[in-house]
């Protein structure tokens, strides 16, 4: 088996972001390797050459600026404890084009293993955060792990 010492988690802003991160740490911990949590978030306000009219679009970038400042605090609840305990886990939160971003970090931080959530993002979620896994997956470079959200309670 091929050895596992640098993992990536793609997190984003969601409830089921929680569980890949889990499985990041647990991964990183049973193979004594580094770990680093990637938010790569979209701003859909810097469009070159666009000048689309948007009624409301202070409130909209006082939103996406709340939404960045939420992944932060979150991703630093997740995490912290693991930091306590000695694990090595690098932050890194980056505006742009999401599935680029994971690229480029696979390749600057010479990445063995990406982890990502395996759920269908929202109207929201792929606005702010593209709908990158399929494409991720195909181009890799390194092995994907997918994590499957917790199944919900069972319909009546």
């Amino acid at each position: 088996m091929e050895e596992v010492k640098r993992i990536l988690v793609v997190a984003k802003s969601t409830k089921h972001c929680r569980r890949a991160v889990d499985f990041g740490i647990k991964l990183a911990r049973c193979h004594a390797a580094e770990l680093f949590v990637l938010h790569a978030v979209y701003n859909p306000f810097n469009l070159k050459g666009w000048n689309i009219p948007i009624v409301s679009r202070p409130a909209l970038e006082e939103e996406y600026e709340r939404i960045l400042k939420d992944a932060k605090t979150d991703i630093d609840l997740m995490i912290q404890q693991e930091k306590t305990n000695g694990l090595a886990i690098k932050e890194l939160i980056v505006e742009g084009e999401p599935t680029k971003e994971v690229f480029e970090t696979v390749k600057r931080e010479k990445i063995d293993l990406v982890v990502l959530i395996a759920h269908e993002e929202g109207r929201i979620e792929h606005a702010l955060f593209g709908r990158s896994n399929e494409e991720i997956i195909r181009k890799m470079p390194c092995s994907v792990l997918l994590v499957k959200q917790e199944p919900g309670p069972a319909p009546n």
